[in-house]
């Protein structure tokens, strides 16, 4: 690039000695390489980003072909200026403007394709920072780390001192961090939350005090997340980072399998008390066939043979109305089938009579 600017002004002490004249054939210059820069990245880029699946690439080119063509516009009129020799506040002025011109240009651009990340990463679904809801989180502290670096650069171009203001910033940060010590520290809870994502929105968890919902939002400050009593909870993310969350739509499928134990009396026909509820639970339409239920003895109880069906379901939200609808037709097939189902009982042996003479 020095070498192109040198090249050009040296054409330009060609034309003669006018330096106003000169400066003119310095900006023209410049506004052809931008056109000449504008037509490759408009042209030759956009066929070749057209043969692409997706369209973030033809988006790239639409976005930045104008601040490129901006850019060798002002830094033409900028040498121009330099080539006039000015005044020192006139060509201060006009440096700043131009400089201030090219980073409100630069930042809008950057806004804009902040936005295009985050609306073609929306598109995978099997993304984690969709799955989590952080995407929109991400999104709007990428906007202010690019305010701030235009406010910066904006400093820079009119030659004002950033040092006492970063040194500002920093004492006002400290205190800011005491007072809202809390608020930080669910902030970079939801940061680790998102990063590993031991959960996702949709996702069925229980909490430490055995509440149990469906995650509906990830946020800033919090998790919310639906009872099944149509209760919403809100949990500070602080709290969430330092508890031991069951996730029950975890693991690498989303079903979930559900334990119902049952007693039958003593004497009963072990093998036709699982084959009957096995049956019971294949003809349940909602529990899963593969894995397929199992029936397993678990001990010798004090009035029963205690045995457990284990079986999947899809959902988790499903458990308490299937294991509902099981137990029902489990009674049902035992009372068919002639299966007891036993009471504790207990026998009661009376020494004396009362009134009775103690012999």
């Amino acid at each position: 690039m020095e070498e192109t600017i040198h090249e050009i002004r040296r054409l330009a002490e060609l034309i003669g000695p006018n330096a106003y004249l000169q400066a003119l054939v310095i900006a023209v210059a410049f506004i052809l390489v931008g056109k000449i820069a504008d037509w490759i990245i408009s042209r030759v880029l956009s066929k070749i980003a057209s043969r692409s699946k997706t369209d973030f690439d033809d988006r790239l080119i639409t976005l930045i072909h104008q601040p490129i063509f901006m850019s060798f516009v002002l830094l033409g009129l900028g040498l121009a200026t330099q080539h006039i020799d000015l005044p020192s506040g006139p060509e201060f002025i006009t440096l700043g403007v131009l400089k201030s011109i090219a980073v409100v240009i630069w930042y809008n651009m950057l806004r804009q394709l902040t936005d295009v990340f985050v609306q073609t990463a929306r598109r995978n679904r099997s993304n984690k920072l969709v799955q989590t809801g952080m995407l929109a989180l991400i999104q709007n502290v990428a906007k202010v780390v690019l305010f701030m670096l235009a406010v910066y650069f904006l400093f820079l171009a009119w030659d004002i001192n950033v040092t006492a203001w970063v040194a500002s910033a920093g004492i006002v940060g400290l205190a800011l961090s005491f007072a809202a010590r809390d608020t930080l520290s669910n902030l970079f809870a939801g940061v680790s939350i998102v990063m590993d994502a031991p959960y996702k929105t949709g996702d069925y968890i229980i909490l430490d005090s055995g509440q149990r919902g469906v995650v509906t939002h990830i946020g800033l400050r919090s998790t919310r997340i639906l009872t099944r009593d149509d209760i919403e909870i809100t949990i500070p993310n602080g709290i969430i980072g330092n508890s031991t969350i069951t996730n029950e739509a975890g693991g690498p499928s989303e079903k979930h399998r559900i334990r119902i134990p049952v007693g039958v009396a003593y004497g009963s026909d072990m093998d036709h008390v699982i084959a009957t509820l096995e049956k019971v639970a294949t003809d349940h339409e909602e529990v899963c066939s593969n894995p397929a239920p199992r029936v397993r003895f678990r001990a010798f109880g004090d009035s029963s043979l205690d045995f457990e069906l284990l079986c999947w379901i899809d959902r988790p939200v499903d458990r308490g109305r299937l294991r509902h609808e099981l137990g029902v037709n489990i009674y049902k097939a035992f009372a068919a089938n002639n299966i007891g189902i036993p009471f504790p009982q207990r026998d009661l042996h009376v020494r004396t009579m009362p009134g009775a003479p103690a012999g």
